[in-house]
């Protein structure tokens, strides 16, 4: 995932530090209290939420954090002023968005595989080969996932690869959101859900096993371009370095 800095470069390197990428800011009177409008990937929304409050407590500004798909995201950065943005390293594929991005290095900050999840206690499929995967696959009634993103069509080419790409379409449960993959397992909804790891771990479903772990998604990092970031001054002393 790639964390994007703005104007606001202090208080963005703040926000970077809830992220584990350093110490956390001691309460100052003297900071002027902002409005954060941050971006992230689906797949972030369980660690974002965790940490969010622990920086508005230490630092005293407030984020508001858009969680959405890639494609979702690339468009948001050409057309939306924003500050801080924590998305996959897919994003600096598209032109469009990489030209609206200060260039410079990345930085690395996550990754993860892919993996496949079953409801709690219900068994556990074979993954342990490419041909047991397929079967695994082809045996499922309901496979949720999210197809528009960057993610889901991976997981589209893994079905392709696979050569069971026109078989799947009728046991796909398409999601709108990452964060509803694990939920639609859990209530029964679909039998398997098929996505990152760190999205797919949640109450009421079990990891079945990770598949094709040669194969992983990367976060990194870069600053916005002036004219996409807020337009807000930054507030004082908010930097965490």
């Amino acid at each position: 995932m790639a964390i994007i800095w703005g104007p606001m470069r202090k208080l963005l390197r703040a926000a970077a530090s809830m992220l584990g990428l350093a110490l956390v800011i001691p309460p100052m009177a003297d900071l002027h209290a902002a409005e954060l409008r941050v971006l992230a990937g689906g797949s972030m929304t369980g660690p974002l939420n965790e940490l969010a409050p622990q920086f508005e407590r230490a630092s005293g500004h407030r984020l508001v954090i858009r969680f959405d798909s890639t494609p979702n995201l690339i468009k948001q950065i050409i057309s939306e002023p924003f500050d801080l943005a924590v998305v996959p390293a897919d994003v600096f594929r598209d032109a469009g968005a990489k030209a609206r991005i200060v260039s410079g290095p990345t930085i690395d900050i996550a990754r993860a595989g892919y993996g496949i999840v079953v409801r709690a206690g219900a068994p556990k499929p074979d993954m342990g080969t490419p041909q047991a995967l397929k079967e695994t696959l082809l045996g499922a009634s309901s496979i949720a996932f999210v197809p528009e993103s960057a993610a889901g069509a991976y997981v589209l080419k893994v079905f392709d690869r696979l050569g069971i790409a026109e078989a799947m379409k009728a046991r796909t449960m398409p999601q709108a959101m990452p964060a509803q993959i694990a939920p639609a397992v859990a209530h029964g909804e679909a039998e398997l859900g098929v996505f990152l790891v760190n999205v797919l771990i949640a109450p009421g479903v079990e990891l079945a096993g990770v598949f094709l772990p040669s194969c992983s998604r990367n976060w990194s990092s870069r600053p916005p371009s002036p004219p996409t970031a807020s337009k807000r001054k930054p507030p004082a002393h908010s930097s965490l370095f």
